[in-house]
């Protein structure tokens, strides 16, 4: 998921968003008494792609025109994100997945494939777990389960987080810019923090759950390698191929050389991982049946 810390750094050094195909179209539904901004783009199967903490549509970069070239993505802004506005009420994952659970309700969208990071990605999680109906694959990139996952010096940080730590921040001068409340950014921080101390331990839900996942990590990430590959085993996947069983629905990518923040600069690597899932395509061994 995305820790405050990492958030700061990301935003410093956001990808430029890129150009798509066409222009997408942007326009805003209520959800759970917001108005939730998002942008639809492209043709193809139905495919929802959830931003970090802070952040917005922009602020994803080029992955979602390149996804937008097989499918027709829908990138939503969270509550107090963006342009969708804020209400009186926590931010926390469960809430965040039952808002996009919401969000699919509102614009006609039984099922879908979605692309989280970071915060989006542990609000997808959340969704497939709380609502495995609406999803079909979920790809996550640079998601925690379980606190105890995440590096103990980004642990060690969160309880000396401050509002005050974030508000003279370059980032915070760029949220006024798409904001419904430009005035926001405090409370935004208040309750992204709040989020940041909220439990977590989902091992339980994680195991129980059917939808495949494709998991995809930095190898200097926020969580530990330890904590994705058990993340992984969680899912059915880490048993040996070429045994005459069948792969897991489920996938590990690992990036090398790859920071927290890295990990969404990178739209051709993230592409290369996450279109093939989607699609159900595998790389064929030796020992692989003949279709």
């Amino acid at each position: 998921m995305f820790r405050m810390l990492l958030a700061v750094v990301l935003l410093l050094a956001a990808p430029a968003p890129a150009r798509a195909q066409a222009k997408p179209k942007g326009a805003r539904v209520n959800v759970n008494g917001m108005q939730m901004y998002y942008e639809v783009s492209g043709k193809g199967d139905p495919l929802v792609v959830l931003h970090g903490a802070y952040m917005n549509i922009p602020q994803m970069g080029a992955i979602i025109s390149k996804l937008a070239k097989t499918h027709q993505v829908y990138a939503l802004e969270f509550q107090g994100h963006g342009r969708t506005t804020d209400i009186q009420r926590p931010i926390t994952y469960p809430n965040l997945a039952d808002d996009v659970a919401a969000f699919m309700g509102a614009v006609g969208l039984s099922k879908a494939d979605v692309f989280g990071y970071s915060m989006g990605a542990g609000a997808g999680l959340q969704l497939a777990i709380r609502h495995p109906e609406k999803v079909n694959k979920l790809a996550v990139a640079s998601v925690t389960y379980d606190v105890e996952g995440m590096q103990p010096e980004f642990r060690a940080f969160i309880p000396q987080m401050k509002v005050e730590m974030f508000l003279e921040m370059p980032f915070a001068k760029e949220y006024r810019k798409l904001a419904a409340n430009p005035e926001g950014f405090p409370e935004l921080v208040r309750k992204l923090i709040a989020l940041e101390k909220e439990p977590m331990a989902w091992a339980e839900d994680v195991k129980a759950m059917k939808t495949p996942v494709l998991l995809i990590t930095g190898d200097a990430d926020v969580s530990t390698l330890e904590h994705s590959v058990a993340m992984f085993r969680l899912l059915g996947g880490g048993g040996a191929g070429d045994m005459g069983k069948p792969l897991p629905a489920s996938r590990l990518a690992i990036l090398p050389a790859t920071s927290h923040t890295a990990v969404i600069a990178q739209p051709e690597l993230l592409h290369a991982f996450i279109e093939p899932f989607l699609k159900g395509i595998a790389p064929k061994g030796m020992f692989a049946a003949p279709e």
